[in-house]
This record gives C-alpha cells, structure tokens and sequence, in this order.
C-alpha cells in the first residue's frame, strides 16, 4: 500500500517538474518586449522564411539623386504641398530619387507618391496635414472599409506606381479632430448599406461639393502598386486607418512607430487585397485594431475578388488596441497564407483575433502563429464570425441556420504554437456560424499563467489543443455544437483544487 503511495506522490512530482520545465522552456522561446518593435529595428531586411511560398522580398532600388526641400525657401505658415508635390514629380520624371524633408513642421494636403521617388523624412521633420476638404480635391479612387469609391483617398497616396518609398525619422500628424473633413463624414451606417453594390464605381464619388459628404482619408496608402518600402516614420493623429495597402504586390512596412489610441477605427497597419508583405519592427498603439488583414466586403469585395495573401508579420510590438493581430472583418476576397512569428502583445484588448459577418463572404485560411508573448486586457483567442444587430441586423442571430450563399464566410486551416500567456480574459472564445462553423484549428504548446474564464466555444468542427496548460479561477469548459475538439496532454489548473467542469450542448468532446 505505501509503495502505491509513494509512487503515486512520484508520478505527481514529476508531471509538476515537467509542467514547470515546460513554463521556463516556453517562456524563454517567446520573445520579451525589449526584443521587439521599432526601437530593434536593425539595418538590413533578414531572408523571409514562411511556411508557404514567399519570395524574399527587396527594398526598392532608389536612383542615387536627391532634392533637399530647405533648399527651396519654403515657408512654414502656408501650406507646402505644391512644393513638395513639385519636387516628387520631377524627381519622378527624371527617372526617380529621393526628396527630403527637412527638419521643421511644414503643413500640407494631399501628397502623391510617384515612381521610383523616395519621399525622406529627416529626424525633427514634421508633415501635419490638413482638415480641409479643398486640400484633398479632386477626388482618388480608393476603398474605403472594403468598398471601392471616389473620396479623399489617403494623406499621402498613390496609384499605380512602382517603386516607391516613404522612410526616415520624421513624423506625419494628422487634422484636428473637428475638421471639416471629420465634420463632413458620411454616416448613416455600415458602408455597403451606403453603397450600391451594382453601381458603377465612377459614379460613387463623395467629395461633399453637393453636401454628400466624404469617406474619411486613411493616412498612407498606395494603392494598385508595386514595390513599396515603409520604413522608420511616426504616425499620429492619424483621420482613420494609419497604413493601408490597398491592390498592391510587394510591401515592405519596417520600424514604423503609430499612435492612434482614442481614435474611432484608428488601426493601425491594414494589409488590403494586397499579396507578397513582410511587416517587421513595428510599434502600434492604436484606437482600434493593431495588425489587421482584410480583403474587401460584402457583395463589392466578391465583384473584385482580390484575396490578401502571402503575409508575414514578425518581430512586432502591439501595445494599445482592441486587437493584437486581426483578420478581418472584411473577408470577401480571402485573407490567406498568413504567418506571424515573434512578437509581443503587450496591454492589448484581444491577442489573436477574428472577424467576419455573414454578408461579409469570403474568409481566412492558411494561417499560423509562432512564438507570440501576450499581456492582455481581452481574450488570447478570439473569433466572432456573427457580430452584432446594431451592424448587420437579423444576420447577427444565430438561429435558425441560414443556407449557404456566396456571402457566406469560413475560417479554417489555422495553427498557433509556442504561445505564452501572461494574462487575459477568456484563454478561448469562439464563435462560428451554425451553417459554417469555425473548423481545423490547432492551438499546440501554449502556457497560460492567468486567464480570469476559460474557453466557450460555439458552432465549430475539428478543434484540437495539445500540450495547453492554463491556471484559472474559472471552471467552465463550455462547448455548443462542437465536432470533433479534443485536448490532447491539456490541463488546466484551478485555485483551492477544483474541478474543471465541462457544459456540452450538441458536442464531442474527446479528452
């Protein structure tokens, strides 16, 4: 009898020795928040490795030529954007180079980015932009939350070029916040209740030169193009999203620095529609979500059907923000081939987060996370494929199950490993579409040291957690319309010895 005891007491001691090892090993993969984010930002770009095809992406070649803007007398009360307009278009026309902005605060409209032009912004440069809509005129063709229209496009913008580049230690700040830009938004709901989908895209021109109002710019985007670098600048104040690629193929977004925090939909850096992206050394703090991927929305994104692809994030800082890296919810064209690796979220809402609608279409596939620390006020995973009624009405209730349609959208195919979990809400929240559930998610060596609820799961099919380890007060395991989840070498601690206990509705659940 007592050497049944003792070997019992033995095995105990071991799995605490093991799960102890295994807390030290995992904490000292993942990286720390000093080895992250703009401030590690080292000189040259390290090859890219992915677990898909992804070429190695390289810096645009920039002709050795150059044009100072102190040496042309500018003054710094008006508005210099003619002026620099000026320069980027010669240097442009005379087969490309860099033109630098010098130290100062210099006020501007609309900048458009050209071929082979690198736009420099020197350490103690400023670009404050301006709130007025005759600043952004006429106006650009852009998407604006997944809808092509004709608005204000972006601060700084582009369309249709190649190699281009937006780099140095200076910073650009957005308007006020009681602009006319900001006083004159659109409003009147969701985007695609706004738009016509079967319109042409021409006659959606939102300039408010007839009280129609205007979409809010974005602050850089180049649009439809190729070869761009985004390296080293601050961005504050930014009137909506920060850095937007929208149809673009080949970006390189390295050592930027955000703050957007208290700003409605201030994101941070949204890949749009665009393929072949490496986003490194970056640091966001953001009135909304950090590291976002979108691909259109609604019936408007499956008319163009241009898919993000191809995306690597790593060595990342998200502080500030409802979410650490998101997808979606714009979905319609595809979000896939994502992988992010090495990176901290750290005061963040969410850590890993997604989002669709069922008018959205389209999804995410094809993605992976690796060696992720988070320090969270939400929940480490996260997925919300319904929304609410206040966006997208009865679509929002889960039952009864709708039939399938091309708006109908998936998530699947999604791996996260090597994940540290310092704090956070819910170690799982889920929920999926009753006629697509969220499937084929692999959540392997993950330690949560505090999570305040465990894991609710609802309408997902083949869900799978191995080598989890998570310490909660709560108990509840809760799964409703759950196929095929397993916990695979998975356990989870409870205070003062208590008992997980596990509410099935319409689940299998193998243990």
């Amino acid at each position: 009898m007592m050497k049944s005891i003792r070997f019992a007491l033995a095995s105990v001691l071991c799995l605490s020795l093991f799960a102890c090892q295994a807390e030290k090993d995992l904490a000292a993969i993942v990286p720390e928040i000093s080895e992250v984010g703009a401030t590690c930002l080292p000189a040259d770009i390290a090859p890219i490795k992915a677990p898909f095809s992804m070429p190695q992406l390289q810096a645009p070649k920039i002709p050795d030529r150059s044009i100072n803007l102190k040496d042309l007398n500018l003054d710094a009360s008006q508005l210099v954007t003619k002026q620099i307009q000026q320069a980027i278009d010669d240097m442009s026309a005379q087969g490309g180079g860099k033109v630098i902005v010098p130290q100062g605060i210099w006020k501007s409209g609309r900048i458009h980015l050209k071929s082979n032009v690198n736009l420099h912004l020197e350490e103690g440069a400023e670009i404050h932009f301006s709130g007025d809509i005759k600043d952004y005129l006429p106006a650009v063709f852009t998407r604006c939350e997944g809808v092509e229209v004709y608005s204000m496009g972006a601060c700084i913008y582009a369309y249709q070029q190649e190699n281009i580049a937006l780099t140095g230690k200076g910073k650009i700040v957005g308007p006020e916040r009681n602009c006319e830009i900001l006083r004159s938004e659109k409003k009147g709901g969701v985007i695609e209740k706004l738009i016509d989908a079967e319109s042409p895209v021409g006659s959606r021109v939102f300039d408010n030169q007839q009280g129609q109002g205007v979409f809010l710019p974005t602050f850089v985007s180049p649009t439809d193009c190729k070869n761009v670098l985004i390296e080293g600048i601050t961005l504050e104040r930014t009137p909506m999203w920060n850095v937007v690629p929208v149809y673009c193929d080949g970006v390189i977004i390295r050592g930027i620095t955000v703050h957007s925090v208290g700003i409605p939909r201030g994101d941070g850096i949204d890949i749009e529609s665009t393929r072949n992206v490496l986003i490194e050394y970056c640091t966001l703090s953001c009135g909304d979500d950090c590291f976002t991927m979108k691909a259109g929305r609604a019936e408007d994104g499956l008319r163009v059907n241009k898919p993000t692809e191809n995306v690597v994030v790593r060595y990342c800082l998200a502080e500030q923000g409802h979410g650490g890296i998101t997808c979606g919810s714009e979905t319609a064209g595809v979000i896939r081939n994502l992988y992010l690796h090495d990176c901290v979220f750290n005061g963040t809402g969410s850590g890993i987060r997604f989002k669709t609608r069922r008018n959205r279409g389209g999804g995410g596939e094809n993605i992976t996370y690796e060696r992720v620390r988070m320090i969270l006020r939400g929940d480490a995973f996260n997925w919300d494929m319904l929304g609410s009624k206040a966006y997208v009405g009865d679509l929002a209730i889960r039952f009864p199950a709708l039939e399938m349609t091309p708006l109908t959208p998936f998530y699947r195919n999604i791996v996260a490993r090597d994940i540290y979990v310092e704090s956070c809400k819910y170690f799982i929240k889920a929920k999926g579409i009753p006629e697509s559930p969220l499937s084929d998610v692999r959540i392997e060596n993950v330690q949560v040291d505090n999570s305040l609820r465990l894991i609710s799961l609802y309408d997902v099919d083949g869900i799978t957690l191995k080598k989890v380890n998570v310490h909660s007060p709560d108990t509840v395991v809760e799964i409703n319309n759950g196929k095929r989840v397993k916990f695979v070498k998975t356990k989870i601690n409870h205070h003062e010895g208590k008992k997980t206990h596990y509410e099935l509705k319409d689940a299998q659940l193998e243990l």
